[in-house]
């Protein structure tokens, strides 16, 4: 069981939070008063960037940061993807953290290359989809998982990511290494050993 809230609807300060990333808020917000299901592209890098990871992984990074962490910002689901709001910045520097800590791409052969998936890190210059305000997911999968609802939300950095991270891969390849056994394995009983 997971302590992850599960907020759907985006309240009125949330919207105006999304808007003002935008280069016209108030287009934006009329849009939203008019068509609340409407998802809307909006651009990254001023108030906040985007990290987009594959929804399992992305699911336990999230698991991760309410049950031992700080809790997240905002996070979408959308074409199979977990989008994770963060800190301006987060983008640029998320992904030479992760190749510092030999998580990322490049690292040691035989090594953690492979436990922690490609993150998309949308920064300055980068635009993202985001779902729309209310209602259930759309045809693309695309909903609120925990939506903004302050005009202010607290927003990871990229340090708080790679902790969540690094504690989602650690925690698949323990799940991987503890499948049901192979019933045509030969399985030895070393309590007996001598």
């Amino acid at each position: 069981m997971s302590s992850t809230p599960n907020v759907s609807d985006v309240t009125s300060d949330g919207a105006a939070w999304l808007a003002s990333a935008g280069a016209y808020p108030r287009s934006t917000l009329a849009l939203w008063e008019e068509r609340p299901q409407a998802p809307v592209v909006l651009p990254c890098g001023s108030v906040f960037d985007v990290v987009s990871a594959p929804a399992m992984f992305g699911r336990r990074m999230l698991d991760r940061m309410w049950s031992e962490g700080p809790g997240s910002g905002p996070v979408a689901e959308f074409r199979g993807r977990m989008l994770l709001f963060t800190a301006p910045g987060t983008a640029q520097r998320l992904p030479s953290l992760l190749e510092w800590e030999e998580w990322g791409a490049g690292g040691r052969e035989g090594g953690r290359t492979d436990a922690v998936p490609p993150l998309l890190c949308h920064g300055t210059g980068d635009a993202v989809t985001v779902p729309a305000l209310v209602g259930a997911p759309d045809r693309s999968g695309s909903r609120w998982l925990v939506a903004p609802d302050t005009r202010r939300p607290w927003l990871p950095g990229a340090e708080i990511l790679l902790w969540a991270a690094v504690r989602a891969a650690r925690a698949a390849v323990r799940i991987s290494i503890s499948r049901p056994a192979d019933q045509g394995a030969n399985v030895y009983d070393v309590s007996r050993r001598r």
